[in-house]
């Protein structure tokens, strides 16, 4: 896949503001969309860092509020505007592969997986249930393939869903090199275009980092799956503040060159 299908390169000389990981928790982001919209400038950048689904038990008006959020910025910024940027997550990724589980090997192992991890909010959200997902899948690859056409089906119905996730990116970057984002993770030893699914699972990697990476002055990530709080050194940030798991929404605002400023919460 080129690489312009799969990252973003953001506006140079401009405020980014990035917002952590949401887990469904749609009133944290409507509160946090109230306190950004005081601070964004008409130039600036916005990159929402995936895991939008999942976890929490408002992912459909998660998803509503974001694309609300991105037709206020786009009509106070008109043709001036930075770039809004959407990430896609651990979460997301679970959702595109559940969207094809018919095709897997094993896919009562595999569902099973999906939901420890959290996915049953976004199939709740789609009309779906657990229950459901597990009598598919013991019926089979013809059960399974009607069950995920129905969850396509209803996400296309929810207006500007199905697009938005289909606008989703791997990593988004500033021209300049100053910032790089992600989901969760990078192994530092392997370049960005060799990364696939680090982005999602490779968290511990992104303690390696000790160092610009790969010409990035700092990588800026939104999901840590330790847990550890919102963390910022002179080449990494991590900015999850454990939305989803009873902490804040956080959003940091990196200044041109990549300096952090303000962090808002919510």
């Amino acid at each position: 896949m080129p690489e312009q299908t799969i990252f973003v390169t953001l506006p140079p000389g401009r405020k980014t503001w990035a917002v952590a990981a949401v887990h469904g928790e749609a009133g944290r982001l409507a509160a946090l969309h109230a306190r950004l919209a005081e601070c964004i400038g008409v130039d600036d950048n916005v990159v929402y860092l995936g895991n939008f689904l999942g976890r929490g038990e408002a992912v459909a008006e998660t998803v509503t509020e974001l694309l609300l959020f991105r037709r206020r910025v786009m009509a106070a910024q008109v043709d001036a505007g930075g770039t809004i940027a959407y990430l896609r997550g651990s979460q997301e990724e679970m959702w595109h592969k559940l969207l094809q589980i018919q095709f897997a090997t094993s896919p009562r192992e595999v569902l099973d997986w999906m939901l420890a991890q959290g996915v049953e909010p976004t199939l709740r959200a789609y009309g779906a249930t657990a229950t459901e997902a597990r009598d598919a899948a013991r019926q089979g690859p013809v059960a399974l393939s009607q069950w995920t056409n129905r969850l396509r089906a209803t996400m296309r119905a929810a207006d500007g869903h199905d697009r938005l996730m289909s606008a989703l990116r791997r990593a988004a970057y500033t021209e300049d090199h100053s910032l790089l984002f992600v989901n969760a993770g990078i192994d530092p030893a392997r370049p960005l275009s060799e990364q696939t699914d680090t982005f999602w699972w490779g968290g511990r990697d992104f303690d390696l980092i000790d160092g610009p990476y790969s010409g990035f002055g700092r990588v800026v990530r939104g999901f840590d799956a330790q847990g550890q709080g919102v963390r910022i050194s002179e080449n990494a940030a991590s900015i999850d503040g454990g939305c989803g798991f009873g902490g804040p929404l956080v959003c940091v605002g990196f200044e041109p060159g990549g300096a952090p400023t303000e962090v808002i919460e919510a």
